[in-house]
């Protein structure tokens, strides 16, 4: 199989995504393609933004890719801040975004949230998505230094430690994202 170009401009994720496929599949990223640019995520859906890159992908480079979008859902705040969780507060400032969130929630004794990954594949023409979904809660206060993202405050269910506490390897093996790119994986291997 050619290798599959992964449409992101985050190092996290495509450092996290490497580790999950390991040997599997050769991903290349875009500034191994030479796409320096940042492609615009203007949909109001995680579904919508990952299609909006991995078409981007396929109409200009006219190679196989997949994109994701991510989002943390916040049950008491409606959903929040979901596809806007990279900008949440105006930026893509992190410790911004979680202050804004933690500060939002204050004491409201429902902490229920999930993250979710939505994930865009296109080989060719056929586009297949595949989502992955991991429930938890969120924490008063920041705890643990690894991972990226609202990691700090996010316990997943049936754990003690946030993601930003757990090893990579540890996150890979219960994640959203791991979630999706395993439906992913699988996809590809049967075709």
């Amino acid at each position: 199989m050619q290798p599959l170009v992964f449409a992101t401009n985050n190092q996290h994720k495509l450092i996290e995504v490497q580790g999950m496929v390991k040997h599997l599949f050769h991903i290349q990223s875009l500034s191994d393609i030479g796409c320096m640019v940042d492609i615009p995520e203007t949909a109001q859906t995680l579904e919508g933004n990952a299609a909006l890159k991995s078409a981007y992908i396929l109409e200009n480079y006219q190679l196989n890719c997949f994109a994701d979008d991510s989002g943390l859902e916040v049950e008491a705040l409606n959903q929040e801040p979901g596809v806007f969780s990279a900008r949440y507060s105006g930026s893509r400032d992190m410790e911004q975004n979680i202050d804004l969130l933690l500060s939002r929630l204050g004491n409201n004794t429902n902490r229920k949230a999930r993250f979710r990954t939505v994930i865009s594949l296109r080989l060719g023409h056929q586009h297949q998505l595949f989502e992955g979904i991991i429930q938890g809660n969120i924490i008063h206060e920041r705890k643990g230094l690894k991972g990226f993202g609202y990691d700090p405050i996010f316990v997943p269910e049936g754990r003690t430690q946030t993601f930003a506490e757990m090893s990579s390897e540890e996150k890979n093996q219960i994640s959203h994202r791991s979630i999706a790119i395993n439906k992913l994986v699988n996809f590809l291997k049967t075709h």
